[in-house]
């Protein structure tokens, strides 16, 4: 092959030398243009020529792309860049020729050598390459199979679905089948529920029904109890008390107002009942006072055990003494007009242990009497 002489190094454009060797050579628009002379031997001299260079719109043409090269006044750059590439160039094309020119070369291998080489499809990576019926047979299938048959699922093939379109078809079917049998599901769900929470507000409702009956009976219950708590208790009561006396009339009740009472009011209940009527004790007790009071006539004072006081006026006779004690139905007077009296009466007063007169009326219904 041909050798190639090292490319000539090119001049500064600030020596002395670059105006006295180039000053009048012809130059192209980005450095210098050469002419190659090539030999048999390689790369000859070159005959550089240079003529002055006036850049004009129609020579000068924008650099474009990513890497560009500088403009150098002198074409420098340029020229190796042609210099190099004609070298290159140079070399490639006297190598190819000689390969060209050289005849091929025969390899041959022993025969010992060439039984004992392996099987090419056993090798790895290489067995892959070598196609054998069976695969041909698939391919060959493949091909022959319908373009329909793309959107075919593993499990839709095995059932036999071929088009792609029905078995989408199917897919939309069984999805929307899916969708409706949720929907139910979810519909069957919520009358479940409801029917449920109904049950169970009927079932609330009963409840509450059997318990305002049961309370309402309970309490119905209780209070026949209470009321005959309290007529035994004024049965009882009315065993051990009594009315003061018999054949009688209410003329005054306690309250009354005129003139006929010093206080302004009436502050007893009368008994108009005709003179020598018996007057009985009311409860059992002790005589505190018995003899005249004034306009009260003659008096008896009866002292329960609670400390109440009971006084029977305008007797016309007086059958006990102080300190007598005295049981229910004791006879203790007689009915008479004594006192400040328009007619024969019992005036009966009441009087708490604190001195303060009451209804006697109110309090003889109290210990289950009737007057």
């Amino acid at each position: 092959m041909a050798s190639n002489k090292p490319a000539p190094e090119a001049p500064s454009r600030f020596g002395s030398d670059f105006a006295s060797e180039y000053g009048n050579d012809r130059r192209t628009e980005f450095g210098a243009e050469f002419t190659t002379d090539f030999t048999a031997d390689g790369f000859g001299e070159s005959d550089r020529s240079w003529e002055e260079w006036n850049p004009t719109e129609e020579s000068v043409r924008p650099v474009r792309g990513r890497h560009r090269v500088a403009k150098q006044r002198n074409g420098l750059a340029r020229s190796s860049t042609v210099l190099g590439v004609g070298v290159i160039a140079a070399v490639g094309a006297g190598g190819m020729a000689t390969a060209q020119s050289k005849p091929p070369v025969s390899i041959s291998l022993p025969d010992s050598l060439a039984d004992n080489l392996p099987d090419a499809k056993s090798l790895p990576g290489v067995g892959s390459l070598f196609a054998d019926d069976s695969v041909d047979q698939a391919k060959a299938a493949e091909s022959a199979a319908p373009l329909t048959s793309a959107g075919i699922t593993t499990a839709e093939a095995e059932q036999g679905a071929t088009d792609a379109g029905e078995a989408l078809r199917a897919r939309i079917l069984q999805q929307a089948e899916q969708q409706q049998s949720a929907a139910d599901a979810e519909a069957k769900a919520a009358e479940e529920k409801a029917a449920t929470e109904k049950a169970a507000a009927e079932a609330k409702a009963k409840q509450d029904a059997a318990e305002a009956k049961a309370a309402a009976e309970k309490k119905k219950a209780e209070e026949a109890a209470k009321a005959k708590a309290e007529a035994e208790r004024i049965a009882k009561l009315a065993a051990s008390f009594t009315i003061p006396t018999s054949s009688y009339t209410i003329t005054s009740t306690f309250g009354e107002a005129g003139s006929m009472w010093s206080s302004g009011y009436h502050t007893g209940l009368d008994f108009a009942a005709p003179t020598g009527t018996p007057i009985k004790a009311v409860h059992s007790g002790t005589i505190k006072s018995a003899g005249w009071s004034g306009s009260y006539g003659y008096r008896t004072v009866l002292e329960l055990e609670d400390g109440t006081e009971l006084w029977f006026c305008h007797q016309s006779s007086i059958d006990v003494t102080v300190g007598q004690k005295v049981t229910t139905g004791d006879t203790i007077g007689r009915v008479g007009a004594t006192g400040n009296v328009t007619g024969p009466h019992l005036h009966l007063e009441v009087h708490t242990p604190a001195g303060t007169g009451i209804d006697p009326m109110t309090w003889l219904r109290d210990k289950g009497l009737t007057v």
